[in-house]
Formats: C-alpha cells, structure tokens, sequence
C-alpha cells in the first residue's frame, strides 16, 4: 500500500502566521493542530515530504518495533533474508500509511500551511525557507523548533569513509538483510536491531568499549540481557577499542582491540554505527536569533521549553532531552499551556517516566536502579525475581518464553516504590502500571495486594512485590 504524494505546492513569497513549527515531529504537529482549531494561523515546516510524521513514524519506533514483531511472529517457513524482505514492505506499506494521514491532518485544517522546505533563522521571528527552487520569507509570533536528533558519526579511524558502514535510519531503508552484521555500541539501538537481526537469520557481533553492553542498567540486568543475546546467536564483544574500519571489495574488515589488548579483526557486509544521538540544529542558523545552545549543541530551555528567546521553543529531541516519542508529546502539552493557558505545567511535573528496549523479551524500566537507589542512602527493600522461577505467573510460559527477570527497589520507611525494572514478555506494557503507581503514590504493598487478570504478566506484581526483602538479607 502506498499513499499519493501531495500536490506540488503553489506558495507565497511571504507568510504571516501566529504559530511557525519547524519539525513535523510528535509534539510539533500536535501542538500545530490543536493551535489551528484553536483560530490560529499555522505554518508547519518540514525538510522532507518522507518524513511527514516525525522521526518515530518513518525512521524510528515505527518501523523498528514492526520488524521486531515481524522477525519473532511471520514467515517461518521463508529463509531469513526473505523473511526479511517481506517484513520491509509490509513496514514501507504502514510507515506511507501513516505518513499521508499525517500530512492529511495538517493539511486539512483551513488555517494550517505545510511547507515542504528547509528553514533558517534571519532574525528573532522570521525564517528563511527554502522550498525546491522558492524561497519565502516566514514572520511568526511564536516559533517552536521540532526538528529532532540525528545519529551521531564519531571520528573513529575509517567509519566515515567505509562504504559499508550504516546509522540506524540507513538500515532501515534497506530491504536486504545483512549476512554478517556488525553493530560498534551497546546501548538501546545497538541492542535492538542485534536482537531483530539475530532473530531474522544473520550473524551478528555486537563490539562495546565498556564492560557491559546497557551501562545504565545494574550490572544483573545487563548480563541478563547479554545472555538473552547470545543465546539467540549474538556474538558480545565488551572491552573493546575500535582501532580502524578498513573496506575490501564485498565487505568491511572492523579492527580493534581486545580486553586484553590482543588485536582482532572481524568481516562484515554491514557495520551499523550505534553510538548515539546528537540535536539537529545545523543550519538552523541559531545565532541570527539569538538562540543559545550547549556543548552538544543542544538548544538550551527552561522549564517551560522557552528558548533564550522567550517567544521561541524547542521540544523534542533537539532540546536534550530524554529522546522518546512521549516526552515529546509531553512537551507539546508544556508549551500549549503556556501559549494559551496559566503555563503551570513545567518538565519539573514529570515523574516516573518509563523507558522500554524492545528487544525479546523487550526491557522496561521507571525510576532508580538498584545501584541509583543505593546511591540515595536511604533504608531499602529489594526484590529480585527471574521470570522462570515465577510459578504463579504462567503468562510467560504459555508464550514460550519465560527468559529474563524483574526488580524492584523500595523506600523501606515508606514503601514508596523507586524503581522497577523488567526484562519479560510484555515489560513494555506492563511497565506502564507501575509507572501510573509511581505517580500517584499508590504503595508498594498495594501493588502487591492488587487483583490483576490472569493469566497475564502484570500479575508478576503479586509475586515480585511479596518477595522484598531489606537490602542487607540480600545474598
């Protein structure tokens, strides 16, 4: 399934609006539409017409998290890069689904102009946009900057200059499945296509500088995790200098060197370069405007996601911040209050915010680790649970997949819950609950007693939370 292209645009030289979004980002075209029925004038500014949307819905969760669901669930009976192809097109077919009817609800609203251009900054409340061969000049009384993150390239020797080295928005532009894939990092997107790679029949070897892949996590969980991979076939490499990426005719050649300083060298036809994010704000022209930003040119807010210019916002990843579709969305709830309500609503009110990593079974967390939570000083009640041994949680084993474990971390004094983590079936639904909990004060002994439906994983609270102990018995 594919959806027709917009037709060309017939714009002015000139445009007056209320509102200028640059960035058809979560917040950003939320915030837009709810300000045009609001009576305001609109413009919505986006680079490319294949990224109507934002970053989740064509280059993101969106496609990842379709693939994933794909490699563990369809076309059994196909050899994996044809498992593969197929998994890409139903993934073209509902990321060009979603992208028109995004277009479509900007695009329908009467007040609202989308403009398919690059913008610039040529003062405080005018941008320069740069739409094919037109140029046109944007005045707005509130601009709000939404143009997001791009993965980041470091100068490690031969990365930027090997032919086989991808980012993350690359690889998922590919239909052919890597033979033999390389991912450089050990965080969340490194893990992710490790594991939907892994499950869809490639050889894939995972090289991490630290001691561990997922260093945010407690050291259990990552190891945990680490085992979940390997045991689907994933190579881990941990301790590791990445001393250069050299191309020969078909493939990469990925040398670094060990945790015991012995150089090795491993082949790869893909080498996915997981190593983080960084704002995009290049040729925004931020100075022109008077905008700040900091050393990872990330554009500085406070807590109401006013820039150094009051009338100017940046919400999304470009403000880094946490880099999820929700905070974004959550942004946008910050700046509409304060647009055209009291503007109480600030980043300070968010609390228990979850994250999940979906590889299989995915990983969730909210709140502290064990470790952060030691950090605290404060009396503490933990409780570590592995899925397998949870005999009153049969969820897991009806799907075939009991891996993994669950923790959670307790005020002893007032049985405040301050941190979960799970590595199970479901986490990144069951997670939520706990995160609702921690937000309105419900105890850690009222999760515990709670009547949950069965058979299904959020009943693991009945388990987990019985079994706290104080930190001191723990072995």
């Amino acid at each position: 399934m594919t959806t027709e292209a917009p037709e060309p645009q017939t714009l002015p030289t000139t445009l007056d609006v209320d509102l200028a979004v640059i960035g058809f980002g979560k917040g950003g075209k939320t915030l837009a539409a709810a300000m045009a029925k609001r009576g305001a004038r609109v413009a919505m500014i986006e680079q490319s017409d294949q990224m109507y949307g934002g970053t989740c819905i064509n280059i993101g969760c969106v496609p990842t998290k379709a693939l994933v669901y794909d490699a563990e669930n369809t076309g059994g009976d196909l050899p994996g890069p044809d498992r593969y192809r197929q998994a890409t097109r139903r993934t073209d077919d509902l990321t060009a689904l979603l992208r028109g009817k995004n277009f479509a609800m900007l695009d329908t609203l009467d007040t609202v102009t989308v403009i398919t251009g690059t913008a610039a900054f040529t003062d405080a409340h005018t941008l320069t946009v740069q739409a094919g061969d037109d140029t046109m000049q944007v005045t707005a009384r509130t601009i709000v900057i939404n143009t997001g993150a791009d993965p980041d390239l470091p100068p490690l020797p031969g990365l930027r200059e090997s032919a086989h080295v991808v980012t993350s928005t690359q690889l998922l532009a590919r239909d052919e499945r890597p033979d033999h894939l390389v991912v450089i990092g050990g965080g969340y997107v490194a893990v992710e296509f490790a594991s939907m790679h892994a499950a869809f029949g490639a050889q894939v070897t995972v090289l991490e500088r630290g001691d561990r892949i997922l260093r945010t996590e407690d050291a259990d969980v990552a190891a945990a995790a680490a085992d979940i991979l390997t045991s689907s076939g994933v190579t881990i490499r941990t301790g590791v200098t990445i001393t250069g990426i050299k191309d020969d005719d078909d493939r990469a050649h990925v040398t670094y060197t060990d945790d015991n300083g012995v150089e090795q060298t491993v082949p790869a036809d893909t080498v996915l370069a997981a190593l983080g994010r960084r704002p995009h704000t290049d040729g925004l022209n931020l100075v022109a405007a008077g905008i700040r930003t900091d050393h990872r040119g990330a554009i500085v807010v406070d807590e109401h996601l006013r820039t150094s210019q009051p009338h100017v916002y940046a919400i999304g990843d470009v403000n880094g911040g946490p880099q999820f579709t929700y905070v974004s969305l959550d942004d946008y709830r910050i700046v509409l209050d304060d647009l055209v309500s009291t503007g109480a609503r600030t980043t300070a009110d968010r609390k228990a915010v979850a994250s999940a990593l979906f590889m299989t079974p995915p990983l969730a967390r909210v709140g502290l680790t064990e470790t952060e939570a030691r950090a605290t000083g404060r009396p503490l009640l933990l409780a570590v649970r592995q899925v397998a041994d949870m005999a009153t949680v049969p969820r897991a084993r009806i799907v075939h997949d009991p891996r993994g474990l669950m923790k959670a971390v307790v005020d002893a004094e007032t049985d405040q819950i301050l941190g979960v983590t799970m590595l199970s079936h479901d986490s990144h639904e069951t997670i939520n609950t706990v995160a609702l909990a921690m937000r309105h004060g419900i105890t850690a002994t009222q999760l515990r007693d709670e009547i949950y439906t069965h058979p299904s994983m959020t009943e693991a609270f009945n388990d987990l939370f019985a079994n706290l102990k104080p930190l001191q018995e723990q072995s």
